[in-house]
């Protein structure tokens, strides 16, 4: 084979293989739209919460898994800045801000309800140290873990149990990320979440995909919240 030869059949080699690696990070990133299923094609029921805090008519489990889908739709800039206030503009946020809108869709004030129990409870949250920050605390991962811990139902981590992952669960990875259960579920009944990475898609068929290990799965409970005020939105 001569040189020329040789040179255009690495060229072809190269090309297919660019290809490939585009059509595999494609896919990674969910840019090839997939299909996805709902839980009843695998015989699960949906579980509904008999709370609806707004009352507008929709549980509070698929509200705040409505919530989290506008922040995913809205797809705001990965920006974890501090900001005055607490809360970030619109066009911006990381995965715990994903959280707070969802729950701000429910009726409820996350910040407010994290805040009162860092304020009452301190020695549990040992991300706040010694001088609570309403600032900045309700937007990290440690506090509301340990938040959903106190006022939710604890859940499996057993990802293989598809029926037991409901829309509206909260789930952490270690203590850096934070997603929400999303209604849709892939081929193998697996739940896609509702996350913010900074990822091209936001809703995305990612429960086990995270480097980090699944280290919380909490259904939220209202009647857990007897010992707070709940500040609603009006």
């Amino acid at each position: 084979m001569n040189i020329k030869k040789k040179l255009k059949l690495l060229g072809t080699v190269f090309i297919l293989f660019c290809i490939m690696v585009v059509i595999y990070m494609a896919d990674y990133w969910n840019l090839i739209p997939k299909r996805y299923y709902s839980a009843e094609k695998f015989g699960i029921q949906t579980v509904i919460s008999l709370v609806d805090y707004n009352n507008n008519g929709i549980d509070d489990y698929t509200d705040i898994m409505i919530g989290a889908r506008k922040d995913a739709e809205n797809k705001p800039k990965y920006d974890g800045s501090y900001q005055n206030g607490g809360y970030p503009p619109d066009d911006i946020g990381v995965c715990t801000d994903v959280i707070w809108r969802a729950f701000k869709n429910a009726g409820y004030n996350l910040k407010d309800m994290v805040d009162e129990d860092i304020k009452n409870n301190i020695s549990l949250y040992p991300r706040v140290g010694d001088k609570p920050d309403s600032n900045i605390d309700f937007r990290r991962v440690p506090n509301l873990k340990v938040f959903f811990e106190r006022y939710a139902i604890s859940l499996t981590l057993d990802t293989s149990k598809i029926d037991q992952w409901q829309p509206g669960d909260i789930v952490t990875y270690g203590e850096k990320h934070i997603a929400i259960v999303s209604e849709r579920r892939n081929k193998n009944g697996v739940p896609y979440i509702i996350h913010n990475g900074g990822q091209p898609v936001r809703e995305e068929d990612a429960l086990t995909r995270s480097s980090e290990k699944i280290s919380g799965h909490f259904r939220f409970d209202a009647s857990k919240l007897k010992e707070i005020d709940l500040i609603p939105y009006k």
